[in-house]
């Protein structure tokens, strides 16, 4: 998810939740050739995919407004990994929203163990209007954005109204090149696909897993289609009380608390970064090295604006923590080179059209900017390096030309029991998140673990975490009660990167 995204996908990361391209397995299966009950023919991914060897993809057609299921039709474009005749299918969404699901078959078919990889063919797709499935297209968008970016907190009006610009032109540039797409890419209408993968997989119920937008998604799905919705996983959860813009502000004081972790953790390791001996002295630091990029941006390239779209990427999963504390530690002894070096691998991508589409057609957002302004003043007075990061990258909202889907209640009617997985200390969805949704669907269970990384199943190390939800999904019994467990160690000055959702 980016910050908002619910990836934020950023932050997708904020970049926001996102699946990285997957590790070969030890031994990849063949690419499928067929689905198990007809209606999708798989054959080997094409090259511009770059998807994981082991990979099988296929396309499906889906109406394009429901309401005019005859009319139009778009493609989506769906990918396959394991046994093609393993008895269960697991439909994956990495987040977002606007995440390739390419590689995420690959990646959490081979990392699932053996009791489970055997009964498991699984299968991830690009969500309409994403990557290779009818893609919403925003333009070349790259003229919009002066290069330093202007400061997110802005210090004078005239900034202030300058970001609104880049807001509105961004809008806009959706609306010109996205065309009659844009008022059909919701979640509603992405659960309704889901469906229709279902359908076409052969299969009486969906077993699904998603993560961060993708537990929204799931949700939405399972009080949709509650007689066909199967064993249902949630990690990282979306809160479901709450619009798009009512979570960005949720985010806030989350996100500034793991930055404050982050502090801490770089003054224990004072003797390898230098950045000072406590949090405080740390965030003391970081702020002076703020000041001075905003001044004197690193080589023109780097100014405060990318350094908090650094740290803001850099919450999602703490095995990145060493890279930007290594990065700013250089900077301070007088070389820029790791630092433009690392705003490049931990750029947030400032237009994502399709998140930008589910996200502002998900919800209502207000289009009076006098709101933004209160709201985000008032959110930036409990976190500072945040706020107003997190509402820019949102504002196209405000300017929208895309009516609002109807709204839907989740929990309601007959919605069935789910497995929620949930980070206590998550920057991107919040804790509060998952114990709402354990409220609106009804008998669900909640593994709590008491760390800070987003995306705990399979990709966090944890056993605890993955022992409850692998047993559910090859019993299909939740566990008795919540699950609480520990945090897995923090990583150390050497950690190099994990997959990161």
């Amino acid at each position: 998810m980016t910050v908002r995204g619910v990836c934020l996908a950023v932050v997708a990361g904020v970049g926001a939740a996102m699946l990285a391209a997957a590790p070969v397995s030890a031994a990849p299966a063949a690419a499928p050739a067929a689905a198990p009950a007809a209606g999708i023919k798989w054959a080997e991914c094409p090259p511009d995919l770059g998807a994981p060897r082991g990979t099988g993809c296929a396309n499906l057609d889906v109406p394009l407004d429901y309401a005019k299921a005859s009319g139009k039709q778009i493609s989506l474009t769906l990918a396959a990994a394991g046994v093609l005749d393993a008895p269960n299918v697991l439909v994956v969404n990495p987040g977002g929203p606007g995440e390739s699901g390419i590689g995420t078959a690959q990646l959490v078919w081979s990392s699932l163990p053996p009791e489970l990889s055997g009964q498991y063919l699984v299968v991830s797709f690009d969500p309409r209007g994403v990557g290779a499935s009818s893609p919403v297209n925003c333009g070349d968008t790259s003229g919009i954005f002066p290069r330093p970016l202007p400061p997110y907190r802005p210090s004078t009006a005239a900034q202030e109204e300058q970001r609104q610009g880049i807001a509105k032109k961004i809008a806009d540039a959706c609306a010109q090149h996205a065309g009659d797409l844009l008022p059909h890419i919701t979640t509603q209408n992405a659960a309704r696909d889901m469906d229709r993968i279902r359908l076409a997989l052969g299969k009486d119920k969906l077993d699904y897993l998603g993560y961060s937008y993708g537990t929204k998604l799931g949700a939405t799905y399972a009080t949709m289609f509650p007689a066909t919705s199967g064993r249902i996983v949630l990690d990282s959860v979306v809160d479901p009380t709450l619009t798009g813009y009512q979570a960005g502000f949720q985010q806030d004081p989350a996100l500034q608390r793991r930055a404050s972790q982050f502090f801490a953790w770089a003054g224990a390791n004072d003797a390898k970064y230098h950045l000072g001996t406590t949090g405080d002295a740390v965030g003391s630091i970081w702020n002076t090295t703020r000041d001075a990029l905003a001044a004197h941006p690193a080589e023109d390239k780097v100014g405060s604006a990318e350094l908090d779209d650094m740290l803001a990427s850099t919450m999602y999963v703490d095995a990145s923590w060493p890279t930007l504390a290594a990065a700013v530690s250089q900077y301070r002894a007088g070389d820029p080179g790791g630092l433009v070096s690392a705003a490049g691998d931990l750029a947030l991508d400032p237009v994502n059209g399709a998140q930008l589409a589910y996200n502002c057609a998900d919800d209502k957002w207000p289009a009076d900017w006098r709101t933004w302004h209160a709201d985000t003043a008032r959110a930036d007075r409990k976190a500072p390096l945040f706020a107003w990061q997190n509402s820019w990258y949102s504002a196209p909202c405000a300017f929208w030309k895309a009516p609002t889907a109807p709204p839907i209640k989740i929990g309601s009617g007959k919605a069935p029991s789910v497995l929620l997985v949930q980070a206590k200390d998550d920057p991107a969805t919040p804790v509060e998140g998952a114990l709402h949704m354990q409220q609106a669907m009804r008998g669900s269970r909640l593994v709590l673990s008491a760390g800070g990384n987003h995306g705990q199943f399979l990709f966090d190390q944890n056993a605890c975490v993955d022992k409850p939800v692998v047993d559910y999904l090859l019993t299909g019994r939740l566990p008795a009660a919540d699950v609480k467990c520990a945090a897995s160690p923090p990583p150390t000055p050497a950690s190099s990167p994990r997959p990161s959702l």
